[in-house]
């Protein structure tokens, strides 16, 4: 990547978050249950990038009360991966030109840097350059969320803060970021990299068992991809999808309704990759275009 095309803001500001925390650790004093309050949060952080920034948000797998998809925006931008239009434009891009050229997340195009933390800082990456988001540009209290998402932040930490005091901040609040967006980065790299794929989706996504489990259904990326507009990543009845999970609860307190439970391919063009006799899906045997949004 050349020094014209990264975002020097963005990429300021990740390296003294990085910096700041290394320093705060340091700082305080060790207590195992600030640890475990560091993997509590980090979970429901990765939970609300994975339920709410991804699921909803970047695909629209359900619908529900604007008041509601207002809660989800909170909660995915607690994941401090910028605001919800900014994550759905730059994830969906990702899906029409999946391991092409344009696709700035994949590993086979622009290399383990490239797909881990430069779709982050490049300039690229930007709603106005990418677009695709008409549909959630259109609500005034989301464009609001995504120009001002750390103000959610700034309170969820000063809450940390109070409740539990500088030790709480600095696991609870600060490690925990970093944790949540190098688990999102490191899914950016792996899932095109690890495991097999079930469907010849026309791109080198993958289906991994340890990330399916580890990421709370994530890692069922190649099922993703054949089916994007699904709340169910995993397809089989053994393919454990916490996320999924979330939202059959939500569903059934009446939070959100018309969920897309649908498994299989979204388009009868998609292939099973038992059925073609590779193994592995084939950029050249299929490049079916497949709708990721409503």
């Amino acid at each position: 990547m050349r020094k014209n095309e990264v975002n020097w803001n963005i990429a300021t500001i990740f390296c003294v978050a990085h910096l700041l925390t290394a320093y705060a650790l340091y700082s305080v004093e060790f207590e195992f249950h600030l640890l475990l309050l560091s993997a509590v949060v980090t979970m429901f952080r990765w939970l609300g990038f994975s339920c709410a920034a991804h699921r909803y948000f970047s695909h629209r797998i359900c619908r529900t009360s604007r008041w509601f998809q207002f809660v989800l925006g909170i909660w995915a931008v607690l994941t401090m991966a910028r605001g919800p239009i900014k994550f759905a434009s730059g994830h969906r891009h990702h899906h029409l030109y999946s391991d092409k050229p344009r696709d700035l997340h994949s590993p086979s195009r622009h290399g383990f840097f490239g797909s881990y933390i430069g779709w982050v800082v490049s300039k690229q990456y930007d709603e106005d350059k990418l677009g695709h988001v008409d549909d959630l540009k259109r609500y005034p209290e989301l464009v609001w969320l995504n120009r001002l998402y750390f103000l959610p932040n700034a309170a969820f930490l000063y809450g940390i803060y109070y409740v539990g005091g500088m030790g709480a901040l600095v696991y609870g609040g600060m490690l925990s970021v970093i944790l949540t967006w190098h688990l999102a980065f490191s899914a950016t790299v792996t899932f095109h990299v690890i495991g097999r794929p079930a469907y010849a989706t026309g791109d080198f996504s993958k289906n991994s068992l340890l990330l399916g489990v580890l990421l709370c259904g994530e890692g069922w990326h190649n099922n993703h991809h054949a089916n994007p507009r699904s709340a169910r990543l995993g397809h089989e009845w053994w393919q454990l999808d916490l996320g999924y999970c979330v939202f059959l609860a939500l569903e059934q307190v009446g939070l959100i309704w018309s969920l897309n439970k649908s498994t299989g391919p979204a388009h009868r063009g998609i292939q099973r990759v038992s059925q073609i006799g590779s193994g592995r899906s084939n950029i050249e045997e299929s490049r079916v275009t497949v709708e990721a949004w409503g």
